[in-house]
């Protein structure tokens, strides 16, 4: 959703020429050869165009999987030239002109190529059947990317009358996937000229490999399916060791500041980590661990892009509006925030000021204080309310399991804060967090509702955009683990998409903002409160609070010892 908000540009390009400049001044002599890196995310696919890797692919794979643009730290797109440049060109339907760099070669040493944005335009757009993409957003409103197999240029054509404002979300970092893997794996000789011949075979053996080919499993892994298109490349996968990732040696661009670079993502032991000095720098949900010392670190809590917030099963218990708004009367969103939400020195008005009453708009959006009314009767917890509500669907009582990624103190408590709070609703509920933890587990039964991010995302999560915020709402797509479906608000957000007049955004918005709360698919909380800490003599860390996490430049970090 591109909306206008309150950008710190600046203060981004101040930060990062300050960081800069800190690296040239940086002796050799003393710097420490591998960094490691901690945080509260599963890592279970390479591929940021599913579901499974939505999740995580950018906040680990942003610096091996490049793109046209990545998310900075403030959430914004930022254009990646060492992939290459995309420019918007006059014509009758939007077209955007991409030219990869053409030094741009993968780490196993075949060169990128327009065909690898055929082949994620194909798994993206949802024409296709079979491909199971986290969000079609964008993708689908591309009538053709123009390609000649091979070469370093290709022309994305969008759908007559589709206009697509946000395309710089579109081929980015952690979602740009390699075709000629795919292709071999596949036994597809020219994915081009199998999407433009419509080659059904070809396609659904394409799509088997988008699905699962690239998911990550601790232990061996073939390392020839994960080449890299960045700075560093896949090494290895272990829970002992964690992932890392070393120099990419074909990499055409500034070679990355530290040669080693690992990366301790949940189920490895995150605080064992932190307290024997394995990482130097954290990112992490504030208070999830509250047992870890980080005396020795130089720490930040900042509230984040990500929205966290209860994704609500919309069948089982919560088939029914009644029960969901029951449910959403009585979270005690005002104390979850003044308890667990509000960073150490909240702002007091915008992004962490408050109990966010959005899912979708930041609350720097201009927007959100006009849009977000309908938020009123579910601020403080009304369990009379919840209880007449409960009555309403039929029910005298009602058990929720809430699930999320253990271990995590800050949601255990968010959990039992709602237990207390709805207990006298007539509502139980049950906590059914594991360290195994997935939101596919939302999509499968197992529990009635997520605790997390959009789309149920454990760790870093969000950005400017909002766009898988949205898709974590939209009919039919990857994102959407509570299946809700609506086709006004899938018709509205196709229209805040290419819609740039003031007006018209404030009245749709708003539109979708009553929608939303008088639907219920979700309850949303508040900007998810970060803690990201640097170990001393760390140069370079720059706080990312996206879902880039702080990772977003790893590839500049210098450690002295």
């Amino acid at each position: 959703m591109r909306l206008p908000y309150l950008r710190r540009t600046i203060a981004l390009l101040a930060a990062t020429t300050a960081a800069s400049g800190l690296m040239v001044g940086c002796s050799s002599e003393d710097q420490v050869p591998s960094i490691g890196y901690a945080v509260d995310t599963a890592v279970t696919s390479y591929n940021g165009g599913t579901a499974a890797g939505a999740a995580s692919a950018q906040a680990v794979f942003g610096r091996v999987l490049t793109g046209f643009f990545y998310t900075g730290p403030d959430g914004q797109p930022v254009a990646d030239t060492d992939t290459g440049t995309a420019k918007e060109v006059p014509g009758e339907a939007q077209t955007i002109q991409y030219r990869l760099n053409p030094r741009g070669v993968y780490s196993d040493g075949v060169p990128t190529s327009c065909d690898d944005l055929v082949f994620t335009w194909t798994a993206r757009s949802g024409r296709f059947p079979g491909f199971e993409s986290a969000s079609t957003a964008g993708y689908e409103d591309i009538e053709r990317v123009e390609c000649q197999p091979g070469s370093k240029d290709g022309t994305v054509v969008f759908r007559p009358g589709k206009r697509y404002l946000p395309w710089r979300t579109l081929f980015g970092a952690g979602e740009l996937m390699p075709a000629h893997v795919a292709a071999q794996a596949a036994n597809v000789a020219d994915i081009v000229a199998a999407v433009q011949n419509d080659d059904r075979p070809a396609l659904d053996r394409l799509a088997q490999f988008w699905n699962t080919g690239w998911n990550l499993e601790p232990g061996d892994l073939d390392i020839t399916q994960f080449p890299a298109s960045g700075p560093y490349r896949v090494e290895s996968y272990g829970l002992e060791d964690g992932l890392v990732l070393v120099a990419n040696e074909r990499w055409w661009g500034e070679a990355p500041a530290t040669g080693r670079i690992v990366v301790y993502p949940k189920p490895a032991d995150l605080a064992a980590r932190i307290e024997d000095g394995s990482v130097a720098a954290v990112d992490i949900g504030a208070g999830s661990l509250p047992e870890v010392n980080l005396d020795a670190y130089s720490v930040q809590q900042l509230p984040s892009r990500g929205i966290e917030q209860l994704v609500l099963n919309t069948g089982g218990v919560f088939e029914s509006t009644a029960a969901r708004r029951a449910f959403a009367l009585c979270v005690p969103r005002q104390a979850l925030f003044d308890q667990l939400g509000r960073v150490t020195e909240a702002p007091e008005a915008g992004l962490g000021s408050g109990p966010s009453n959005s899912r979708t708009l930041q609350q720097d959006s201009m927007y959100y204080p006009v849009a977000t009314g309908a938020a009123g009767p579910f601020a403080a917890g009304d369990p009379e309310g919840a209880r007449a509500a409960l009555a309403d669907a039929g029910k005298d009582g009602m058990v929720v399991r809430i699930g999320y990624l253990a271990p995590d103190a800050r949601r255990a408590q968010t959990v039992s804060m709602i237990a207390d709070a709805c207990k006298a609703a007539g509502i139980t509920v049950e906590d059914a967090s594991t360290p195994e933890f997935t939101p596919a587990r939302l999509r499968e039964g197992a529990v009635d509702a997520v605790l997390g991010g959009p789309g149920g995302a454990p760790g870093p999560a969000g950005s400017l955009d909002g766009i898988a915020a949205i898709g974590g709402l939209r009919s039919g797509s990857g994102l959407n683990i509570g299946q809700f479906r609506n086709g006004r608000f899938d018709s509205i957000t196709d229209q805040l998409a290419a819609e740039d007049n003031s007006t018209t955004q404030l009245n749709l918005v708003t539109e979708a903002e009553n929608l939303l709360w008088a639907q219920l698919p979700s309850v949303p909380l508040f900007a998810t409160p970060r803690t990201i800490a640097f170990s001393g003599g760390l140069d370079n860390g720059i706080a990312g609070p996206t879902r880039a996490g702080s990772g977003w430049n790893m590839d500049q970090w210098v450690l002295q010892r």
